[in-house]
């Protein structure tokens, strides 16, 4: 159940609700996957979106990737993660191991590969989140922001 106060328009309702899960999907992303963790909700993603036709030979976590969330190497069969998408809401994380399974099955980016995580009903939530990350980062730091105290 989840109190909210009358005075909130149902599209405000709407937003605190979705802001409200969100913050929980992270906090219980949080709890880091490990790799073998990793590589068995891609072989369950697999299943549930792909009918099992993409099988990985490997996914973990990688530390070397700071400019892409995640990487596939098809004619070896891995699936490397970033780890700076530990923490995030587990339907970011669920769409990034998608996008990677899918190219096991459909090199490049192309209609048939977008066809394909048409089927997972967050992909386009999951890509304005990220999109979003990436925003922010690009944001200029602004002094006192994030409980710093302003210089001077």
């Amino acid at each position: 159940m989840v109190l909210i106060p009358a005075r909130m328009s149902e599209a405000e309702e709407q937003r605190w609700v979705n802001v409200m899960l969100d913050k929980l999907a992270a906090q219980e992303s949080k709890r880091a996957l490990g790799d073998a963790e990793l590589a068995e909700r891609a072989r369950r993603l697999s299943e549930q979106y792909f009918g099992g036709r993409a099988r990985p030979a490997s996914v973990r976590w990688v530390t070397n990737q700071n400019t892409r969330w995640g990487s596939c190497t098809p004619a070896e069969g891995s699936i490397r993660l970033s780890h700076r998408l530990q923490g995030m809401p587990e339907y970011v994380v669920d769409y990034v191991l998608l996008h990677e399974l899918a190219h096991l099955l459909v090199p490049g980016h192309g209609p048939r590969f977008w066809e394909l995580l048409t089927a997972y009903p967050r992909t386009e939530r999951a890509r304005g989140y990220l999109e979003g990350v990436v925003a922010a980062e690009r944001l200029p730091h602004v002094p006192g922001a994030r409980g710093e105290s302003p210089a001077g």
